[in-house]
């Protein structure tokens, strides 16, 4: 039995489609850093967005999402009343070469 949510479905963009200004901007800012940073290192569908420890509110980490979706970073969809995750590791990599390795390294200050 299928369940709908009270929420649409998340918009996504394909990392073919996005320009490098754009995935360079959503990957500025420290929060997304972070969220792409804990999902590299978690299965994908595996982190719903409550499960990320960052300093802002709600509004805010879904606005992050928002930036990361748009940017084809991230892809989500819900299950029941959680809305899971999972970075497109190979499809930005096919877009951007060597700039999500670069940003998941360890010795890169965000």
């Amino acid at each position: 039995m299928a369940t709908t949510s009270h929420r649409a479905a998340p918009e996504h963009t394909h990392p073919d489609d996005v320009p490098v200004l754009t995935a360079l901007a959503a990957l500025a800012d420290p929060v997304r850093v972070q969220l792409v940073r804990e999902l590299a290192g978690s299965a994908d569908w595996s982190r719903s967005c409550g499960t990320f420890d960052v300093a802002v509110g709600k509004a805010a980490k879904s606005h992050h999402f928002a930036v990361l979706r748009a940017a084809g970073l991230v892809e989500q969809r819900d299950e029941g009343p959680r809305r899971v995750n999972r970075l497109r590791r190979e499809e930005f990599e096919a877009r951007f070469p060597g700039l999500l390795a670069l940003v998941l390294r360890e010795d890169v200050v965000s």
